[in-house]
């Protein structure tokens, strides 16, 4: 069997990557998510009829738990590329070794990650699809507002984007503890895009602040009420999200 079809290059950002890659690892992780997820959760899915034929597709959902990369792997036929962010700090040992073995493209917070950036547009240029949870990180269990990278990709890309809406993740592990398995939902959402966005410096950075407005809508709209944060309809749950969207984790080291 061929080596390619075991492990790419050990460099996240190899030049001649091709998509797709580590077929055969992720068969096999995506066959014990498939097991895991029945096994651990009474699992509803739902919007099977808007995933397309295949990519260039960026799929956006929202970012409560460290283990919504598995839904999205879940729900999908495709050998999804992840970016995702370089370090983990509220997330067990025992499954942070799942990222490293999938292989994404680690992006460091603060940085531009022009690196993981132009990764990802060679992916969709091969018609691949990307992974994208646009919060960059899961601190909160409510919406806040996007970074600026899924906008910028789908900007400078073209590729459509395709929500994913996540409820009931945080509570897996929760619920095993109490000897009872957690309801988790999956929706789908459907298609939207492409966007453009043209100009420089401060109108240009409105642009994408606009459209990853518009992505978090979408995605919203897939979520419980009670869950959507500043992208709630009740003033009373946007009230209580302010401050959700500062990184807890900002004055340590190498985070």
């Amino acid at each position: 069997m061929h080596k390619e079809l075991f492990l790419s290059s050990t460099d996240p950002y190899d030049n001649n990557l091709t998509y797709p890659r580590r077929l055969f690892i992720r068969s096999i992780l995506r066959a014990l998510i498939r097991v895991g997820l029945g096994a651990l959760t009474r699992l509803e899915i739902s919007g099977h009829e808007n995933l397309p034929q295949g990519g260039p597709l960026i799929m956006v959902g929202n970012h409560f738990s460290f283990i919504d990369p598995l839904a999205m792997i879940r729900v999908t036929p495709w050998p999804i590329e992840f970016l995702a962010g370089a370090h983990m700090p509220n997330a067990p040992a025992i499954v942070t070794w799942i990222p490293k073995v999938w292989g994404v493209f680690p992006v460091h917070r603060g940085s531009v990650s022009r690196r993981a950036l132009r990764a990802a547009e060679k992916v969709l240029s091969q018609n691949g699809v990307m992974g994208i949870f646009p919060e960059a990180g899961n601190w909160a269990t409510v919406l806040r507002p996007a970074r600026p990278g899924a906008a910028y990709l789908a900007a400078r890309t073209g590729a459509p984007l395709l929500p994913i809406g996540i409820d009931g993740l945080t509570d897996v592990f929760p619920c095993l503890r109490r000897g009872r398995r957690a309801k988790v939902t999956i929706r789908i959402g459907r298609l939207f895009g492409p966007f453009q966005i043209s100009g420089s410096g401060q109108d240009r950075r409105e642009q994408l602040d606009s459209i990853g407005h518009r992505i978090m809508e979408r995605i919203a709209a897939l979520i419980p009420e009670k869950r959507r944060g500043h992208y709630a309809d009740d003033p009373a749950i946007r009230a209580a999200a302010q401050g959700t969207e500062i990184y807890p984790w900002a004055d340590e080291p190498d985070i």
